[in-house]
């Protein structure tokens, strides 16, 4: 068997033709549909981008004691299992989050790994003394910073190195998967993922791709929206969206190159091609940016899935209810490759349905739909909850735990898939650094909220059904305990 897993970060669902979208040609996503299998009710589980992707490796939901975070060393990641059994698994990856302190044991699990400099926050290039002046004025000031640590200021930098496609990282990701297939496509038992941080902010694509999106806004550069509210002016909400189209499209055209390599080679008779993303991201709707501060709309947390099996080749829809935990035990189950008993997914290669799935953040909501319903439950006060992480790899996305946070930990008991392993139980205070970043204080949205997928599409007039909300509650509590959630956890959720 081959793979080739290409992986998206905020590739929204609905703008792709697949999923009835039509804002943004998508002519490649559509070639890749009709070779594939299409999952219309496919979910994600653990947010934002580090823990969607230890949900992936590791086949289990993790937002319900931990956040953003490392794998641990009882983790099952896929890569791993798959290299005990012969099968060299090759990243590539312009994700720059893996060398970070909160990612930094990811990319050691595949045999090889290769890494793409230059996306957006990545610090890249070593300029001691920029022409911050001469830098800033290209750039809207919403999108500028005077202190001297800012999360835009190595973006602009890094602007300054990617004048041609070519050098476009995510460009570089696609051609270095290329030079992959023409050194081992006759080879067998291999794994290439493809991994891209585009079209994740800031929406920065060749100009090729923003011409067909041209808008009348003539200010400044403005392709990074803040995390919250809509605020802006209209023609400055419409630029920002339209880059975000320009480099969904570059997506679809890289994407395209990989479609005509197989075509050319006819890898389709055999090697599997799995295509995801890890969540969506909001360009308005629901008067909202981006992610992270606000319910887990379906824009977020509905995702696309398509999977060619060489074995099973053809077009066709599939309805159960999927979710990103599958995604590992799938490409296990290519390779005959038993899933370890701690695993929660489920391999999408077997018609095994799912009566409900839940998703969320940590210290938010926890989230539970059948597939018709979606209900968002909040603690009801989320700010006084009592919550812990729990881990023995403390650190955040760019730093350790601090000495205060360690201080007041106490040493857990093992949960039912840590093999065994005691947890340092951490306890959450509103000076822990992810608090107000990928935390409780991130939010800006904290009710309780039932909605009907049918009839509200757009989730927009939340139901009042109290019969109904109990049984969502009762699907949620049941998934909460067959995750071995900790015991607070039911506790500030009044379950």
């Amino acid at each position: 068997m081959k793979t080739v897993f290409v992986l998206f970060d905020s590739l929204n669902r609905h703008m792709l033709g697949a999923y009835g979208g039509t804002r943004i040609p998508t002519p490649n996503f559509d070639r890749l549909a009709a070779r594939s299998a299409v999952y219309d009710r496919h979910y994600v589980g653990s947010l934002p981008c580090m823990p969607a992707r230890r949900d992936l490796l590791t086949g289990r939901l993790t937002f319900l004691h931990r956040s953003w975070g490392p794998l641990e060393p009882f983790d099952n990641a896929f890569p791993e299992l798959l290299k005990s059994k012969g099968v060299h698994s090759h990243l590539i990856t312009d994700h720059y989050h893996y060398w970070e302190d909160g990612g930094a044991t990811y990319h050691n699990r595949y045999n090889t790994f290769d890494f793409v400099r230059g996306q957006e926050s990545d610090p890249w290039k070593a300029m001691v003394q920029p022409h911050w002046e001469r830098l800033r004025e290209k750039y809207h000031h919403a999108q500028t910073a005077t202190g001297p640590i800012s999360k835009y200021n190595p973006y602009m930098i890094n602007r300054e190195f990617i004048k041609k496609e070519e050098d476009f990282p995510s460009v570089q990701c696609f051609a270095k998967g290329l030079e992959f297939l023409d050194l081992n496509r006759e080879a067998d038992d291999w794994l290439l993922q493809i991994e891209t941080f585009d079209p994740h902010e800031p929406f920065f694509a060749p100009e090729r791709f923003k011409e067909p999106f041209k808008t009348s806004w003539n200010g400044p550069i403005r392709d990074w929206p803040r995390y919250g509210r809509v605020e802006e002016l209209p023609e400055e909400a419409d630029e920002l969206r339209a880059n975000y189209y320009a480099i969904v499209s570059l997506c679809d055209f890289l994407l395209g190159q990989l479609l005509d390599y197989f075509d050319e080679h006819d890898l389709w008779k055999d090697t599997a091609l799995v295509v995801t993303t890890d969540h969506g991201f909001l360009l308005g709707e629901h008067d909202f940016w981006a992610k992270n501060r606000m319910n887990m709309y379906e824009e977020i947390v509905h995702i696309p899935l398509f999977i060619h099996d060489p074995r099973d080749a053809g077009h066709k829809r599939i309805a159960r209810l999927t979710q990103s935990i599958d995604v590992g035990p799938t490409f296990l189950d290519l390779y005959g490759v038993q899933a370890p008993p701690e695993t929660e997914g489920q391999s999408l290669l077997r018609d095994q349905d799912r009566e409900a799935l839940i998703f969320g953040y940590f210290g938010g909501a926890v989230n539970v739909t059948d597939g018709r319903y979606t209900y968002h439950r909040f603690p009801m006060d989320l700010e006084k909850q009592e919550i812990f992480q729990y881990t023995v790899m403390p650190t955040h996305i760019t730093q350790p735990f601090t000495p205060e946070e360690l201080r007041a930990s106490t040493l857990a008991q093992p949960f039912s898939w840590t093999k065994e392993v005691p947890l340092l139980k951490v306890p959450v205070t509103n000076r822990s650094p992810m608090y107000a970043n990928y935390g409780p204080g991130a939010l800006l949205e904290k009710e309780t909220r039932l909605y009907d997928l049918v009839n509200d599409p757009g989730q927009n007039s939340p139901l009042d059904d109290t019969r109904l909300e109990a049984r969502m509650a009762e699907l949620m509590k049941r998934l909460m305990t067959e995750n071995d959630a900790p015991p607070e956890a039911f506790v500030r959720l009044a379950l």
